[in-house]
C-alpha cells in the first residue's frame, strides 16, 4: 500500500529561466547539489544519474521527472520563482522504503543548497565537506554546540562552536529535523546541521554536516576541512553554543 506523496518546496529570488538552466546543466548542479567526492561514483556521476541519464524533461512546462518518480517543478513568484519536488509516495519502489526519509531529507537539504547557490552567490563555484555517522543521542546541532540557536529563519546568531571556530551569520531555515546556518567568515557560507532517520541500517540514527564555502583558496579550505574533520572523528561530547 503507497502513502500519500510528499511536497518540499521554497522560493528563490531568481527568475525561473535561471533556476531551470541550474537543473539541467551539470557544471551548474554541481556548484549547489550535494557536496564533493572523487573517484567512481563520485558527485559527477551521482549528478549524471540523478538529473540527466532516464529523465524527463520538459522545458516547456519547467518540469522535470527523475527515474524514482519524483518531479521538480519551476514557476514564476513575484519574488522569483517557487521550485516545487513532489516525492514519488512511499511504497511506489518498496526497494527503497528503508530510505524513503532519508531521500526526503536530502531533497530538503539540495533545494536550499540550490536556494542559497543562487540568491548568495550565483551559482559560483564551492567547496564541501561532509560529516556523518552514528552519535551516542546527540543531534548534529547539540554535538556542534548551536542547539541553543532557537530564532527563525532570518535572525542573527553568533557561536563559538565545539570546532574551536567563532561563527556568525543569519539562520537561513529550518526544519523538523534541520537547522541551515549561514556563516559570514566563509563567503559567506552555508551549514547545514541534520538529524539522521533511524533505519535498519541506522537503528539509532545519526547525524550529518554539510558545509558549503565560497570565495577560499583549495589551501585554506583544506586547512578548516583537516581542523572539522579531527574534531568529528575525535569529539567526546557536545559543544556548548554561546
Amino acid at each position: 500500500m503507497t502513502e500519500p506523496e510528499i511536497v518540499i518546496e521554497t522560493t528563490i529570488a531568481s527568475e525561473p529561466e535561471r533556476v531551470w538552466q541550474a537543473l539541467r546543466d551539470p557544471a551548474l548542479i554541481r556548484r549547489w547539489h550535494g557536496w564533493e567526492y572523487d573517484g567512481p561514483g563520485g558527485l559527477d556521476d551521482e549528478i549524471r544519474e540523478i538529473y540527466i541519464d532516464g529523465v524527463e524533461a520538459d522545458a516547456a512546462a519547467s518540469t522535470l521527472t527523475l527515474q524514482g518518480g519524483d518531479r521538480f517543478t519551476v514557476r514564476p513568484a513575484v519574488e522569483g520563482s517557487i521550485v516545487r519536488i513532489t516525492r514519488s509516495a512511499k511504497g511506489s519502489h518498496p526497494e527503497w522504503d528503508d530510505w524513503y526519509e532519508d531521500i526526503t531529507e536530502g531533497w530538503t537539504t539540495f533545494l536550499q543548497q540550490l536556494k542559497f547557490g543562487l540568491e548568495r552567490h550565483d551559482l559560483a563555484e564551492r567547496h564541501t565537506l561532509y560529516l556523518d555517522g552514528p552519535t551516542s543521542g546527540a543531534t548534529a546541532m547539540e554535538l556542534l554546540g548551536v542547539a541553543g540557536i532557537t530564532g527563525p529563519p532570518g535572525s542573527a546568531y553568533t557561536a563559538l562552536v565545539a570546532t574551536g571556530d567563532a561563527i556568525s551569520g543569519t539562520v537561513w531555515f529550518r526544519s523538523p529535523k534541520q537547522l541551515g546556518l549561514t556563516v559570514d567568515a566563509l563567503g559567506p557560507g552555508l551549514l547545514v546541521l541534520a538529524i539522521q532517520p533511524q533505519n535498519e541500517q541506522r537503528p539509532g540514527g545519526g547525524a550529518q554536516m554539510i558545509l558549503s564555502v565560497y570565495g577560499r583558496g583549495a589551501e585554506e579550505f583544506a586547512t578548516l576541512a583537516d581542523r572539522w574533520t579531527h574534531w568529528w572523528d575525535t569529539r567526546e561530547s557536545p559543544g556548548t553554543c554561546c
